[in-house]
């Protein structure tokens, strides 16, 4: 099924470009940031570089849930499968990078960006497969991420975790991404399914599945990044705790929920928390696990914590260092 017309109108104003029926690549804020000589996403932390960044999707506005902080817009149709054949890999990503290159064209005047960055803007190097909708439902996910990499890209990969079978598809077809990001919405399943509103009737039965997939990749960077929500989510350190023991992840993110976008229109100012406010969890989180609580990022209103035996440990730590965000 294409995009509606209306609906590709309103996309295309808010800078979304679409590629075949079913896919998008839309230019990140910390991208612009980094051409304007100004900061990097907080996941230079994994060796991001934001300026060289494509954030994209596979499955456009399909997505299994309709969560109450998300800044998407929310389409009735969410769970309408594709009418025919989905795209193929091969036929998508060309066409994504051509796009997002017309995107950035208009930054190449720009006398305060630094042409070596315009230029290296031209070659995306990171590929982010979170921009809009549930990507695990795209059927050809593993033949993406195999392709990505195979012209020496990284795949950073971020899903709600609904679809173990997908995920193990990832491992057993060898197309582990860079990151593995499973996003966690609340530390019980009455919160779960409170604030994200699943159209699916096992979505945390599924996801607990999701977590234990999640130790079975041996060679993604694994992250679960915790949605923090005043009012919803800040609480019971312990209980996410005991899930997250499931997943043996590298790391943690505990994200502060940004009041931007549609989300405006479901959630109150007031749900934003500040760093002040994640902080404490944070450490309380880090305490219960064992882990460490390495690192934080102000605008991003994120803490990272980290797993002090994972094999990236190191690497990130030095980043981290280098970055000025360490404790």
């Amino acid at each position: 099924m294409e995009v509606a017309k209306a609906e590709l109108t309103r996309l295309r104003r808010a800078g979304y470009r679409i590629v075949g029926r079913h896919s998008a690549v839309k230019i990140c804020h910390w991208t612009r940031s980094v051409l304007r000589g100004s900061k990097n996403c907080y996941k230079g932390w994994y060796g991001i570089r934001s300026h060289r960044c494509l954030q994209m999707t596979p499955a456009l506005q399909y997505c299994n849930m309709m969560c109450i902080f998300c800044w998407r817009h929310h389409t009735i149709n969410r769970m309408t499968g594709v009418g025919g054949e989905w795209d193929r890999p091969e036929d998508i990503l060309d066409g994504l990078i051509r796009e997002q290159r017309q995107l950035l064209s208009g930054f190449k005047g720009n006398p305060v960006v630094d042409r070596r960055l315009f230029d290296e803007a031209m070659e995306p190097m990171h590929v982010a497969i979170s921009l809009d909708g549930e990507p695990t439902i795209y059927p050809y996910l593993a033949d993406m991420v195999k392709l990505v990499k195979s012209r020496g890209m990284t795949a950073f990969l971020v899903t709600n975790g609904t679809n173990p079978e997908r995920l193990m598809e990832l491992v057993d077809e060898d197309a582990e991404p860079t990151n593995l990001y499973i996003s966690l919405y609340g530390p019980d399943p009455e919160t779960h399914r409170m604030i994200c509103r699943p159209l699916i009737p096992d979505s945390w039965e599924r996801l607990t599945r999701s977590l234990r997939v999640m130790r079975e990749f041996q060679k993604s960077v694994k992250v679960v990044r915790l949605i923090m929500i005043n009012g919803y989510t800040i609480r019971d350190p312990e209980k996410y705790a005991e899930l997250i023991r499931i997943a043996e992840p590298d790391f943690i993110e505990c994200k502060g929920y940004m009041h931007v976008g549609e989300s405006q229109k479901r959630m109150r100012r007031e749900a934003m928390p500040s760093l002040n406010e994640i902080r404490p969890f944070a450490m309380k989180l880090a305490e219960a696990l064992g882990y460490e609580y390495l690192a934080e990022d102000r605008p991003s209103r994120v803490s990272l914590i980290t797993n002090p035996s994972s094999p990236y440990y190191d690497m990130v730590r030095m980043r981290v260092s280098v970055s000025g965000t360490g404790l």
